[in-house]
C-alpha cells in the first residue's frame, strides 16, 4: 500500500470507530462473524526464514565470484580502485614537476639577463613575470 491508501483506510477506520456504538445489533453481530471467517482464512506465518547470502550473477560471470575462483572475483573488483589511484598520483606529480621546471626557467631567465636593479623594483616588471609564469612561456 502506499502512503496515499494507507491514510484512506487510517480514515475509514477512524470513521467506523467513532460509529460502532450507534451500529444495530444484528450489524454488530454480522461484522463479528465476517471477522472470524477472514481470521480464519487468514495465512499462517511460518518459522522457516531464508538467507540467500550468495552472490548471483547472469550468463557466466557468476563463476568469477561464487565459484572456486573467488579470489580472481575480488582482485577485479579492486583492481580498478588500484588503477585509479596511481593514475591520479602520476598526474599530480606530472603537474607538480611541470611546475616547478617552468619556475626553474623564469629563475633562470631573470638570472641570466644583465638588468639594473631598479627593473625588480618596478611593479610592471613584477607583472609582467607574474604573467610570464602563468601561461608557461
Amino acid at each position: 500500500m502506499n502512503t496515499r491508501e494507507l491514510n484512506f483506510a487510517y480514515k475509514i477506520r477512524h470513521a467506523l470507530n467513532e460509529n460502532a456504538d450507534n451500529l444495530p445489533a444484528l450489524t454488530v453481530e454480522k461484522l463479528a462473524s465476517a471477522r472470524k471467517i477472514a481470521l480464519s482464512r487468514k495465512r499462517k506465518e511460518s518459522g522457516l526464514r531464508a538467507l540467500a547470502n550468495r552472490v548471483v550473477m547472469a550468463g557466466h560471470a557468476g563463476q568469477f565470484f561464487g565459484g572456486p575462483l573467488s579470489w580472481l572475483g575480488r582482485v577485479s573488483l579492486a583492481l580498478p580502485l588500484v588503477v585509479l589511484v596511481l593514475g591520479l598520483t602520476s598526474i599530480y606529480k606530472f603537474e607538480q614537476q611541470q611546475r616547478i621546471n617552468e619556475t626553474a626557467e623564469i629563475d633562470a631567465a631573470v638570472l641570466s639577463d644583465d638588468l639594473p636593479l631598479s627593473a625588480y623594483l618596478d611593479n610592471g616588471f613584477n607583472a609582467y613575470l607574474a604573467g610570464h609564469g602563468e601561461r608557461g612561456e
